[in-house]
């Protein structure tokens, strides 16, 4: 168990860690955990907020907290995103986005996607931070990672090989119900708001899915980054709908 957490963190990460070889069947088998690194980061992130109060007022808090939220996670998700926007949004055949998946170069649509997430995410969030949702750093990396292993354990993925294959491949069964275990506890610290944000968070999965396999053959691991950001956004506009005037 704790070597699955360890996995996790290095995987899900750029916390300053002992240097690990890490195999990416190990990865799969720490799947698990996803959501209880996902409340890790959150802990991480309203201590900082807690920190900057004393200095700052919530926009600034904001932004800093948004160069944390991607400095913290390696941009990892982010990658994803941009990868997906070039490939899903272009008007291509489905071989076509795949190949624009394995892609390192960004193009407009990833660009534009980018810009207009991160607006959406600060915007958000500092009005969540206005309102005291304070929470909302807890329950958006917590269930945007629990969507990646909800959709590895419904969903298939476009190729037989590669990086999201192999950890789908290795998540094994029981690593969906340990995971929403683990989600729990932080859904409860607020309940309303975060049964909410849980149930919109899974329909939302089962619409992107849905979307996916109408233009790829299924997830890859940039597609699962592109629905962990989403989700985390998704998250915020939920706790910040009806709050703008706070």
């Amino acid at each position: 168990m704790f070597r699955s957490l360890l996995v996790a963190l290095h995987f899900l990460t750029r916390l300053p860690l002992p240097p690990q070889e890490i195999r990416l069947e190990e990865v799969g088998r720490s799947a698990w955990a996803f959501p209880a690194i996902g409340t890790l980061i959150g802990l991480v992130l309203a201590g900082s907020d807690w920190l900057l109060g004393w200095l700052f007022p919530p926009v600034v808090r904001a932004a800093l907290l948004l160069a944390l939220w991607v400095g913290i996670t390696g941009a990892l998700h982010l990658d994803g995103f941009v990868d997906s926007c070039d490939a899903l949004l272009a008007a291509r055949t489905p071989e076509a986005r795949l190949e624009i998946l394995r892609d390192t170069h960004v193009g407009a649509f990833g660009v534009i996607g980018a810009v207009i997430l991160l607006l959406v995410k600060y915007a958000t969030l500092s009005i969540c931070l206005w309102a005291g949702m304070g929470t909302a750093l807890l329950l958006a990396p917590s269930l945007g990672r629990w969507t990646i292993v909800y959709a590895m354990a419904r969903y298939p993925t476009a190729r037989t090989t590669g990086m999201g294959k192999t950890v789908q491949a290795f998540a094994g069964r029981w690593a969906l119900p340990v995971a929403t275990l683990l989600v729990l506890p932080v859904l409860l610290v607020r309940p309303l708001a975060g049964l909410m944000a849980f149930a919109l968070a899974w329909l939302y999965t089962m619409l992107f899915a849905g979307w996916i396999l109408r233009r790829i053959p299924g997830f890859t691991g940039d597609v699962y980054g592109a629905l962990c950001e989403s989700v985390e956004v998704g998250v915020l506009l939920v706790l910040a709908a009806g709050r703008g005037g706070a």
